[in-house]
């Protein structure tokens, strides 16, 4: 009785913060949207408002942004195959992630912002879209919204799930209130750490399975690496190419100073350049020219010529075809404690990895291509600057990693089936398990 009346307290608290705290939700919407326009529209289905959806079986999908989305993209199409009598809702937080959806669903999904975790605005989205069932990637907790869906008989499974020692240190301050909410869903989890620590945080244990990671089922297009290689042939096919991909403000320019080393020792390289956040791309550029690189992008010149020096990426969903054109990556986020972003994407093209110090993201992604010498990690930029231009010059090395790295991706495809057998368990459209939450709440 103690916990369940101090996690009442405080949900009352983080609730009237939620609410005290909306103009400063709508000050960061305006400053993002200032660099970043798209975050100027569409505000009103962040408040829960939108028209009511047709009334059918739906089956509500949510992935924060690109990662995620790229993430579910399998288990979004194989629902779509098992239950072709449902719609499938996919919402997002960013707009990085709504143009994500649209470009590789294109309209064949529903699609909203989620709402802020508002109570009126969850009501408001719930009674609006009407989803059978719920699908969380990747540990995205939001106490109303949890207990909006518990509220109506809709069950929520985390898909992908993960958590890492410093979130769960995190979560200590409201540790009552999370273990309530966390408590009343089923978790499909990356690994065993993941759900050891997803029950310390209150997860029932019996709704825990371990079902692996599904971004080993990365999908890569028919013709991909074929039509990468036909636009390496434009920039000078034989040069040394490599990808600085997802980095972030305080990662810039050790970035520049990197390929400046790598120019070095190979006068003819090509930096491919793909910051994390869309409002960072002309600050990039600029950055670019500023240290004297005859710089190019993807919206103002297509594709790099044989002069260009660091060509940036400046649009969104087409780093795979760029990373497949190239010989080395570098996954940003890693260099600060950030966590790090998604190492399996050049690993699963065959491409070599080098990551900085802070990997805790993709902590068992990070550990098993190391191990498997298809990833280099780097104490700092310095000690980056000194490991790529030895990589570049090294075809053997880099066919060797490459080839490891796919070897450890094609191993680990188990995650899709293991995470819809729990769907099956907890889903029944026949409204059984609907009937079984409501009693529960």
């Amino acid at each position: 009785m103690p916990a369940i009346k101090a996690a009442r307290f405080q949900h009352a608290l983080y609730s009237l913060a939620m609410r005290l705290g909306l103009p400063l939700l709508l000050y960061h919407m305006v400053w993002r949207g200032l660099r970043y326009p798209e975050y100027f529209r569409r505000w009103d289905e962040r408040l829960g408002v939108f028209p009511p959806l047709p009334v059918k079986p739906r089956i509500w999908v949510h992935a924060v942004s690109v990662g995620e989305v790229n993430a579910c993209v399998p288990l979004v199409d194989a629902l779509r195959r098992r239950h072709p009598d449902h719609v499938v809702l996919v919402t997002t937080i960013t707009p990085t992630g709504s143009e994500r959806v649209q470009r590789i669903w294109k309209g064949a999904v529903e699609h909203l912002y989620l709402p802020w975790d508002l109570p009126g605005a969850v009501e408001r989205f719930f009674d609006r879209a009407r989803p059978d069932f719920g699908i969380v990637m990747e540990t995205e907790i939001w106490p109303n919204l949890y207990f909006g869906a518990r509220a109506r008989g809709i069950g929520v499974l985390i898909a992908n799930a993960r958590l890492s020692a410093r979130s769960l240190r995190g979560y200590a301050p409201l540790r009552s209130l999370i273990a309530r909410v966390i408590g009343g869903v089923d978790v499909a989890a990356q690994s065993e750490v993941d759900a050891q620590r997803l029950r310390r945080l209150g997860a029932d244990p019996d709704r825990v399975r371990v079902t692996g990671n599904l971004k080993y089922h990365l999908h890569i297009p028919d013709g991909l690496r074929e039509a990468a290689m036909a636009w390496r042939s434009g920039w000078n096919g034989d040069r040394p190419v490599w990808v600085a991909a997802s980095t972030h403000p305080d990662e810039e320019a050790a970035v520049l100073a990197v390929h400046r080393r790598v120019r070095e020792v190979h006068p003819d390289a090509l930096l491919l350049w793909a910051p994390r956040h869309p409002e960072r791309f002309e600050a990039a550029i600029d950055a670019a020219r500023a240290a004297g690189l005859v710089v190019g992008s993807r919206r103002a010149d297509g594709l790099p010529t044989a002069a260009t020096g660091c060509f940036v990426i400046d649009t969104l969903g087409e780093l795979m075809q760029f990373l497949a054109a190239a010989d080395a990556c570098f996954v940003g986020g890693s260099l600060q404690p950030i966590g790090g972003h998604n190492v399996l994407e050049p690993a699963a093209l065959g491409i070599p990895v080098l990551v900085g110090p802070h990997t805790f993201n993709f902590a068992e992604a990070t550990r098993m291509l190391l191990a498997a010498g298809a990833l280099v990690q780097c104490a700092d930029a310095a000690a980056l600057a000194g490991a790529l231009p030895e990589l570049l010059s090294d075809a053997q090395r880099r066919r060797v990693m490459g080839e490891a790295g796919l070897a450890v991706v094609e191993s680990r495809r188990g995650a899709l089936e293991a995470t819809l057998a729990q769907i099956d368990g907890v889903y029944r459209p026949d409204g059984r398990r609907a009937a079984e939450a409501r009693r529960a709440g």
